[in-house]
């Protein structure tokens, strides 16, 4: 008698976030560099480029992260914008 092997389930990788921030007419663009390095690890030159693209097109992504991962990011710019007085505002989308 054949014995049957249970089938392997196949593992799917999680869902992807793309952390973003919307640009805005009264964030400084020194702190929004500030923000990138702090929060994304990224260094000066790589943030100053991200911030740049968030001017001029309205957005930029700062990073991918898991659900949670991306979501506590948000959380900690936004806070941090929020105690030095600025409305950046950060968001995560889901990554198709």
């Amino acid at each position: 008698m054949l014995e049957r092997r249970p089938k392997k389930a196949k593992t799917v990788p999680p869902q992807m976030y793309q952390v973003v921030l919307l640009n805005d007419d009264y964030t400084p663009m020194e702190f929004v560099v500030v923000v990138i390095q702090e929060f994304f690890g990224k260094d000066r030159e790589t943030a100053t480029q991200i911030m740049l693209k968030i001017h001029l097109d309205g957005k930029g992504v700062c990073g991918v992260f898991s659900k949670d991962v991306a979501s506590t990011k948000v959380d900690q710019v936004t806070e941090a914008a929020r105690k030095n007085g600025h409305p950046l505002q950060c968001v995560c989308e889901p990554i198709e």
